[in-house]
């Protein structure tokens, strides 16, 4: 039961996020579709309630991680568009090759995830065997591998890392 009660939680806040409309009926329509879908989902396997990031501790590195991603997001999107409207800027665009401390499938998807969203590196695969990303960047960092960690993956999975994730029970 606390598994279908923590999925159809999880569905709901993406229902209201992604339909970002308040009304009665779309809030109970959304309520009825993420209890069905928790239903389904829940066989499957264990899973972290979002209560678990209510505590002062893990809130506090919530709220710090969304201040480090959106301040990548403005720096990187103003970067680009200087790059854009500026024709002295170089481009040097291209694939980069980045290590990555992370193992398990949720820190890999959200560091992929997240690093995404910031306009200068987008990631296009993983290597699971040697824990390796691959990005597309607009600016690849002109030095080695543990560089690039540093500038592109690395402060992210730092903050991913002080949430102590521990797998959920079974």
């Amino acid at each position: 039961m606390r598994r279908v009660l923590a999925l159809a939680a999880w569905g709901y806040v993406v229902w209201v996020i992604l339909t970002w409309t308040l009304t009665l009926e779309q809030l109970v329509f959304g309520g009825v579709v993420a209890v069905a879908v928790a239903v389904m989902l829940a066989p499957l396997g264990g899973v972290i309630g979002p209560w678990w990031l209510f505590t002062p501790r893990r809130l506090l590195v919530v709220v710090h991680l969304i201040a480090e991603v959106v301040r990548r997001i403005l720096v990187a999107n103003v970067k680009l568009a200087a790059r854009i409207w500026s024709p002295r800027l170089p481009l040097s665009s291209g694939m980069v090759i980045t290590p990555t401390h992370e193992r398990g499938d949720g820190g890999i998807a959200a560091v992929g995830i997240i690093t995404s969203l910031i306009v200068d590196n987008q990631i296009t695969d993983i290597d699971r065997r040697r824990h390796l990303f691959q990005y597309h960047a607009v600016a690849v960092p002109p030095e080695n591998r543990a560089a690039a960690r540093r500038a592109i993956n690395g402060p992210i999975e730092d903050l991913l890392a002080r949430f102590e994730i521990r797998e959920p029970a079974r």
